[in-house]
C-alpha cells in the first residue's frame, strides 16, 4: 500500500467492510479525544494536517470521485467538529460524533454542493463543512448550556 492510500484510508480504517465513513469517523474520534486532553495547539494542527495532507493523499491515491475507502476528510471533519469542546465528556464525544455524522450523511445545503465539485479538494470540502456546522451548533449548545457537554 503506498502512503498516499495509507493517508486517504484514514490509516486503514477506511477498508473496514461496512460503513466505512462511520468506523472512520469512529477512529478521528478517538483519536481527537486523546488529542483534546494535550496541548491546545494538537487538535487544530491535526486538522491542518488532515485537510492538506488528504488533499495530497487523494489526489496521489487516485481517490478523486470519493470511494468509500478514502475517509481522511470524515477525520478533518470530525475533528473539526470537536474543536468547541474544552475537555472529552462522554456526552460530548457522542453529540459531535451523531452530529457530524447526521450532517455528512444527509447533506443538507452548503454541504451537498461540497459534495458535488470534483477533485481532491471536493472530496474533503464537504466533511470540511460538516465538522464546521456540527461544530457551531456544540459552540450554540454550550453557550446556552454551559456545562451540558461536559
Amino acid at each position: 500500500m503506498s502512503f498516499a492510500r495509507l493517508i486517504a484510508s484514514g490509516f486503514g480504517s477506511g477498508f473496514f467492510p461496512r460503513a466505512p465513513g462511520t468506523v472512520g469517523s469512529l477512529v478521528a474520534l478517538v483519536i481527537g479525544a486523546a488529542l483534546l486532553m494535550g496541548p491546545f495547539w494538537a487538535l487544530p494542527l491535526a486538522i491542518l494536517l488532515a485537510s492538506l495532507g488528504g488533499v495530497w493523499a487523494v489526489h496521489h491515491a487516485g481517490g478523486m470521485d470519493d470511494p468509500g475507502w478514502v475517509v481522511i476528510d470524515e477525520f478533518a471533519g470530525q475533528f473539526i467538529a470537536l474543536l468547541p469542546l474544552a475537555h472529552p465528556s462522554p456526552q460530548g464525544l457522542l453529540v459531535a460524533f451523531a452530529l457530524f455524522r447526521l450532517l455528512d450523511i444527509t447533506k443538507p445545503g452548503p454541504i451537498g454542493w461540497a459534495d458535488r465539485q470534483h477533485g481532491a479538494a471536493g472530496v474533503m470540502a464537504d466533511d470540511l463543512i460538516a465538522g464546521g456546522i456540527a461544530a457551531g451548533i456544540i459552540w450554540a449548545i454550550q453557550s446556552r448550556y454551559p456545562g451540558v457537554l461536559g
